[in-house]
């Protein structure tokens, strides 16, 4: 099973100042292999399960641990090859 990107349902522009749209074309540009999975705005009880916060986007890894930081940093790291460094790390 690939990594799963939450994000928000849409991305209007898909331009760089918009956190999902970011961190998703990185993972892209990274040929990264992820499963996007779209939540409203209104609902991110899951996001708040996975990260005990409200905010996209997420990368919930296969073993249940997720990443999230300001998307720039979270853009970086991938593009860096260190998004496995994330891995199994607590949810912040």
């Amino acid at each position: 099973m690939p990594i799963r990107l939450h994000r928000c349902r849409q991305t209007w522009l898909h331009w760089q100042a918009e956190a999902c749209w970011r961190v998703q074309s990185a993972l892209d540009d990274m040929g990264i292999d992820y499963e996007v999975v779209k939540h409203r705005r209104s609902d991110r009880a899951e996001v708040r399960r996975l990260t005990g916060q409200p905010w996209f986007p997420v990368i919930e890894f296969e073993d249940g641990t997720a990443y999230h930081e300001e998307s720039r940093d979270m853009a970086e790291t991938i593009r860096a090859g260190r998004l496995d460094g994330k891995r199994g790390a607590t949810p912040t």
